[in-house]
C-alpha cells in the first residue's frame, strides 16, 4: 500500500507538505517497490502481489525511461552548455575553469555566485575563455551569472520572489538561430514554509516558445522530474537534456559536501524541443554540494529557429 500511495501522488501530481521533499526520492521508491512484489509472489499471496505489481509497474514506468533516452535529434550547430551551483562561492574555481577549457564550453551558467568567486574565475583565465557575460554576484547564495563565448544581447537579471536571482541573455552561435539562455535557481523546498515560494518560483520560469525564440534553461531547479511544477514547465515545450540522453538518473545533489543524503537529480538543462541533445555528463566540483551538468546541444539552424 505505501507503494500504491506513492505512485498515486506521483502520477496525479498532488504532492503537498513533506511529500514534496519525499517525492525527490521516487527512483529509490521504484527500486524498493520490486521487493514487496517478489515477496508476495514467493508466498503466493495473489491479491497482495497484484497490488504490489500495480505500484511497481507505475513507479518503474516513470523512472526507467530516464536511463534509456531517446533519439538525439538535430544536426545543427553545436552549443556546449555547463551549469554549476557554487555553494555560496565555495566551489573550486580551478576545477570549474579546467572543465570549461577541456570541454570547450560555450555557455556557463552559475548559481550561488559571489564576488569572490567571480574574481577567482577571472584570475584563472575564464575571462579569456568566455569573455561575454551577464553577472550578478552577491555574497551568500542569491547571486547568479551567465558567461558566453559569443556576444550576449538582451541581457538581464530576474529576481525570483523566493530570493534567488537568475541571469539571462541571448546569444547567436555561428550558423544557429538566436538562443536565449538563463541561469535558473528557484527557491529550495527545504522547509514547509518555503513550499509556496518554491512552487511560485518554478511556475514563474520562462515557458518554452515552440514557434518563437529558442530557449535553454540551465541551473539548479531544486526539483526532480517527479515534481509536478517542473513537469508543468517541461510540458510547455521543453525536454530535459539528461533524460533525453539516458543520463536522467545520475544524481546532482546530496552527499557531495558530507551530508548523508542519497543523491537526487535537481540540476537540469532544459532545452526547446527543436534543440537536439548529443551528450550529457554529470561532473565533479570539489567544494560544492552540487555536481555540474554538461550538455552538448544541436541548435536549430539560423533559417529554422523561428
Amino acid at each position: 500500500m505505501p507503494g500504491v500511495l506513492w505512485a498515486a501522488v506521483r502520477l496525479l501530481g498532488v504532492e503537498r507538505g513533506p511529500l514534496v521533499q519525499l517525492l525527490a526520492f521516487t527512483p529509490y521508491a521504484a527500486a524498493w517497490s520490486l521487493g514487496p512484489l517478489v515477496l508476495a509472489l514467493a508466498l503466493r499471496r495473489w491479491w497482495p502481489a497484484g497490488v504490489a505489481a500495480v505500484a511497481a509497474v507505475a513507479l518503474v514506468a516513470v523512472v526507467v525511461p530516464r536511463a534509456i533516452g531517446g533519439p538525439a535529434g538535430g544536426d545543427g550547430p553545436t552549443l556546449r552548455v555547463l551549469t554549476a551551483n557554487l555553494l555560496a562561492g565555495a566551489g573550486d574555481a580551478e576545477t570549474l575553469v579546467r572543465i570549461v577549457r577541456e570541454r570547450e564550453v560555450d555557455v556557463l551558467a552559475v548559481q550561488e555566485f559571489t564576488p569572490a568567486a567571480a574574481a577567482r574565475l577571472d584570475a584563472l583565465g575564464l575571462a579569456a575563455l568566455l569573455p561575454h557575460r551577464r553577472l550578478n554576484p552577491i555574497a551568500g547564495t542569491e547571486g547568479s551569472g551567465l558567461y558566453s563565448r559569443y556576444p550576449l544581447t538582451a541581457t538581464g537579471v530576474r529576481q525570483n520572489p523566493g530570493g534567488f536571482t537568475q541571469a539571462y541573455g541571448t546569444l547567436t552561435a555561428p550558423g544557429a538561430a538566436p538562443t536565449t539562455v538563463e541561469s535558473v535557481h528557484p527557491a529550495a523546498p527545504y522547509s514547509l514554509g518555503q513550499l509556496r515560494a518554491w512552487e511560485r518560483d518554478l511556475d514563474a520560469q520562462p515557458r518554452a516558445t515552440p514557434s518563437g525564440p529558442v530557449r535553454v534553461l540551465a541551473g539548479d531547479f531544486n526539483a526532480t522530474l517527479d515534481h509536478a511544477p517542473l513537469r508543468r514547465l517541461i510540458d510547455s515545450g521543453y525536454r530535459d537534456a539528461a533524460d533525453a540522453a539516458g543520463a536522467g538518473l545520475t544524481g546532482t545533489w546530496g552527499p557531495y559536501d558530507g551530508d548523508r543524503i542519497p543523491p537526487v537529480t535537481i540540476d537540469h538543462v532544459l532545452v526547446d524541443r527543436r534543440v537536439g541533445v548529443r551528450d550529457v555528463s554529470v561532473l565533479r566540483l570539489p567544494g560544492s554540494d552540487h555536481r555540474p551538468v554538461y550538455a552538448e546541444l544541436a541548435l536549430p539552424r539560423a533559417d529554422l529557429g523561428g
